[in-house]
């Protein structure tokens, strides 16, 4: 297997997710899903386990909220689901520090891309919308856009979605 760093970037239901599962299930019989989310209440619950469903069970489910970097990922295609919620794993823990939330995404991630894998990361791109009044989710965006950038930097390939269109970028 060849390393490999592909980034899904794009708007609220742009197709990203389904993309990275098509994509990920082109080059293994087994991926592994990596969820980031925690659960937030019993609604979100049952839509994570529709998901688990969903997608069937050539998919190997795991879920960590924080340290990707310590899961024996090798060898494995391994979809990244989401870096957004990643991110907010830090930054609501931090009660919003964009540099300590930043630092430790960025620590975690350069440790998990040593792994001899293919992860493909999904994210959201909230740079495209105007700019918010509200400072909590300005700082939020700030910092989702650095650690995509980041990412993106890293990445052998980078695809931004558009109503279920990719585009390849890098």
């Amino acid at each position: 297997m060849t390393k490999k760093i592909i980034l899904i970037t794009g708007g609220q239901r742009s197709g990203k997710s389904t993309y990275a599962q098509q994509l990920a299930l082109s080059l293994s019989d087994n991926p592994v899903y990596l969820a980031t989310s925690a659960v937030w209440d019993d609604e979100h619950r049952q839509r994570i386990e529709r998901h688990q469903r969903d997608r069937g069970s050539q998919w190997i489910n795991m879920e960590e909220l924080k340290d990707l970097h310590l899961l024996d990922l090798e060898g494995r295609v391994v979809v990244v689901d989401c870096v957004t919620l990643w991110a907010t794993n830090f930054f609501t823990e931090s009660n919003g520090d964009v540099e300590y939330s930043y630092s430790a995404i960025i620590e975690r991630f350069d440790k998990l891309i040593e792994q001899n894998a293919t992860l493909i990361f999904v994210t959201n791109e909230l740079g495209l919308g105007g700019t918010t009044t509200n400072d909590l989710q300005r700082r939020f965006n700030d910092l989702l856009g650095w650690v995509n950038q980041h990412i993106a930097a890293k990445a052998d390939e980078v695809i931004l979605m558009i109503s279920g269109i990719k585009m390849k970028i890098k």
